[in-house]
């Protein structure tokens, strides 16, 4: 088995000034540079042939290049503890649209459909036990965070692998704009 999503990478640029940031809150797990990305579709565990042929439909998807705007910062919470803090994204039709174009390859590659609301962020840290003044400390610092624009031209086929300190990531298969 394998354990799969769909994701953007981000430039290497912009991987290290969030690495710069990553700090500040004790016993954080930060995310290491090289694995920062934007979730687009988390797809779950699946045998190989599976991913053979979620890989086969999304190679049918076709986008036009869109520009995508990091900006702010967030936390999610699960039963009143922060759970994890985030960088956000400006809101942008074509990602949201690029999106639902392989929301549409994972069902027809016979994935169950997606249940929670796509909210495009960058996960910057994950928390289990993390103080709350040094949360919102974190947070104030990020809140005005904004980075230069970046171009999508293709989007990743991840598969994600869990160890002792966190998950690391693999591109199994790059979709570039021309299919």
């Amino acid at each position: 088995m394998i354990r799969l999503f769909f994701g953007l990478e981000l430039p290497g640029e912009l991987r290290m000034r969030i690495g710069a940031i990553s700090r500040g809150i004790d016993g954080a797990r930060w995310v290491a540079p090289e694995d920062l990305h934007i979730t687009l579709r988390f797809i779950g565990e699946v045998t190989g042939p599976a991913m053979e042929e979620i890989a086969a439909e999304a190679a049918s998807i076709r986008f036009e290049p869109f520009a995508v705007t990091l900006a702010g910062a967030g936390h999610f919470e699960r039963r009143g503890r922060v759970g994890a803090v985030w960088i956000g994204i400006e809101p942008e039709p074509a990602l949201s649209a690029l999106r639902e174009r392989i929301e549409a390859a994972a069902a027809r590659a016979g994935q169950q459909p997606e249940r929670r609301r796509f909210r495009p962020h960058v996960t910057v840290a994950r928390l289990s036990r993390a103080r709350p003044a040094e949360v919102r400390d974190w947070l104030a610092a990020n809140t005005l965070f904004r980075a230069v624009p970046f171009t999508v031209d293709r989007f990743a086929l991840f598969s994600s692998t869990l160890g002792r300190h966190g998950s690391t990531y693999t591109a199994e298969c790059r979709f570039p704009v021309e299919g």
